[in-house]
């Protein structure tokens, strides 16, 4: 018998696995939680949240596969520093591979045939889009449709996947919530995951494949991103440096520590989401829901904070004054960001427990151990 994943299609091919008058059976997904002992393909394993995912899980004994490019967006040596964390653990297989690599997804799904999949790794940025918009074009959508093809292949019991706030854009009715208007991002790494979103629902109902989306706020954390401003503010404030504050301190963000991220990807994770028998089609859901065994959730704190503030409590745990610098709004950026976290904690229970202070505090003496300073 050939390996299943040879089934899977090109993104650029117009033919399909099943015939086109094979039509999807309309039935309900399990409920129970996927096979703990089969394999999970975790992709973005040396990034920030993907490191942390992949570390939980392997403290619960699971079996990961970790995927990741190890691109350039950022210093590749952070990345390394990750992977090397990872690698020699029980239960960790590291592979180098890109999402745009066909071939490469092949081997793996031919090779390791996970049961469930957690797709964190994307390329991430507002403002990068408006300076490289192909790698956008490449991994999150090139990349998430051979995901959605290797799910397919696998049928694989849960496709979990990374979305983001961002995809709220002009909306200002807050807490965002899941059925709130999605219809204008207002950057292009926004409108890649609102098309994820809309891909990953059109490959759950067609073929039936159990998909979570979790709409990601602000996180931040120990390995963090060095792009993203926890991180940038910490290392300049060290160094003297200004600190650049946009649109003059008056934002907005649900800042999220990285260990109530994961505590919520793990839940969602062996929680597979089900067909709707009461969807009604003549009041659909906004959020997707009903047809498809297809859910959306944000993962946040649910407690926006002030960046005056954020940077205040971080002076505090640095032991030095920032040398703020007031400059406009940077493009595709939005002046403020809360989660509504009820419909996650009515699913899996979710209830962050990390304050702003408590996690800042944690954060920069990572930050000291780390960088030596």
């Amino acid at each position: 018998m050939p390996p299943r994943c040879l089934q899977i299609e090109s993104v650029h091919s117009t033919a399909a696995c099943a015939p086109a008058n094979d039509q999807p059976k309309t039935r309900t997904m399990p409920t129970s939680a996927p096979d703990r002992d089969a394999p999970i393909l975790l992709t973005g394993a040396a990034g920030f949240v993907g490191f942390h995912t992949a570390n939980r899980l392997l403290s619960e004994g699971r079996t990961v596969i970790g995927l990741d490019n190890f691109n350039g967006y950022y210093d590749v040596r952070l990345k390394e520093a990750r992977w090397a964390q990872l690698d020699g653990r029980a239960g960790f297989t590291g592979v180098r591979a890109d999402l745009t690599d066909k071939d490469a997804l092949l081997r793996l799904c031919d090779t390791y045939e996970p049961g469930v999949i957690v797709h964190l790794a994307a390329q991430a940025g507002v403002r990068y889009g408006i300076e490289n918009p192909s790698a956008y074009v490449d991994s999150n959508l090139i990349g998430f449709v051979n995901i959605l093809e290797i799910a397919r292949a696998l049928k694989v019991a849960h496709l979990v996947f990374a979305s983001t706030s961002s995809v709220y854009g002009a909306n200002r009715a807050m807490p965002f919530a899941e059925n709130h208007s999605t219809a204008h991002p207002l950057s292009l790494y926004a409108a890649t995951k609102k098309a994820n979103e809309l891909l990953a629902h059109s490959y759950a109902h067609l073929y039936r494949i159990p998909v979570t989306g979790l709409r990601f706020f602000t996180v931040y954390g120990p390995w963090g991103r060095p792009d993203m401003a926890p991180q940038k503010f910490t290392a300049r404030i060290f160094a003297g440096d200004p600190i650049e504050v946009y649109n003059g301190g008056k934002l907005m963000r649900d800042f999220t520590f990285i260990d109530d991220i994961v505590e919520g990807v793990v839940r969602v994770t062996d929680h597979i989401p089900v067909v709707d028998e009461s969807w009604d089609a003549m009041a659909p859901t906004p959020d997707g829901s009903g047809v498809a065994p297809y859910r959306i959730f944000n993962i946040g704190r649910g407690a926006p904070v002030e960046l005056m503030e954020f940077i205040a409590i971080l002076e505090k745990h640095i032991g030095r004054k920032a040398n703020m610098q007031m400059v406009g709004m940077q493009a595709g950026d939005v002046e403020g960001t809360w989660c509504d976290v009820s419909a996650l904690g009515r699913a899996v229970g979710y209830r962050p427990q990390v304050s702003l202070d408590e996690g800042l505090a944690k954060t920069v003496a990572w930050f000291r151990d780390y960088y030596k300073v």
